[in-house]
């Protein structure tokens, strides 16, 4: 996956918000590199039990969840871009996003089957896995500063598995953070899980 930051790079200024996003999945990589790190292949793909997501089945998850936004994330901040869709902020979330978003922070209060084009496969390489995991943060902050100085209200995107439902461009930073801080969660419980293998 190649995504450029059009004209704008991660070490330019940025607006308040997209640098509290920035940081956000700056956060997320290192709590997910350190998550994995001295795993074993057979112990990131242990399973707590029957059904349940591994450590690798989490990853992977957000790797795919990650690739299908910016595919949709790049053109139309490109295209924002172009036609001048600027704004100061400060950008706020309505209640709706507010809500979606506490229900998406860990710990889940509700749990939900991931749509099948989100089910990640089985007993992938640690090898493989990791290192997309952590090109799609980089490429989600290139994305991020990209963005900076857009008005983040206006532009609106499709939120894949969510049936007819658009986010705007800062709610669709926001719940990808959300949503990755969920998975990670999980995957954390499931290394502290007393039956790891050790």
């Amino acid at each position: 996956m190649a995504v450029s930051a059009g004209s704008q790079t991660p070490d330019q200024t940025l607006t308040p918000e997209i640098a509290d996003l920035s940081a956000q999945f700056a956060a997320i990589k290192t709590d997910g590199m350190d998550l994995v790190q001295g795993l074993t292949g057979p112990q990131f793909n242990w399973r707590p039990a029957p059904g349940s997501w591994s450590i690798a089945e989490c990853l992977i998850h957000l790797n795919m969840v990650g690739d299908r936004y910016l595919r949709l994330i790049e053109p139309v901040v490109e295209d924002a871009r172009a036609k001048a869709l600027t704004g100061n902020g400060p950008f706020t979330h309505g209640i709706l996003a507010r809500w979606i978003l506490g229900q998406t922070e860990p710990p889940p209060r509700n749990r939900s089957k991931a749509p099948r084009s989100f089910t990640p496969p089985d007993d992938q390489p640690l090898t493989a896995v990791v290192p997309t995991f952590s090109h799609v943060q980089d490429q989600l902050s290139l994305q991020l500063a990209a963005s900076s100085g857009l008005n983040l209200r206006r532009i609106r995107i499709p939120a894949p598995g969510l049936g007819p439902v658009r986010f705007n461009l800062y709610m669709t930073f926001a719940w990808i953070a959300s949503h990755e801080r969920r998975h990670l969660w999980q995957a954390r419980r499931v290394r502290t899980d007393a039956r790891f293998p050790g």
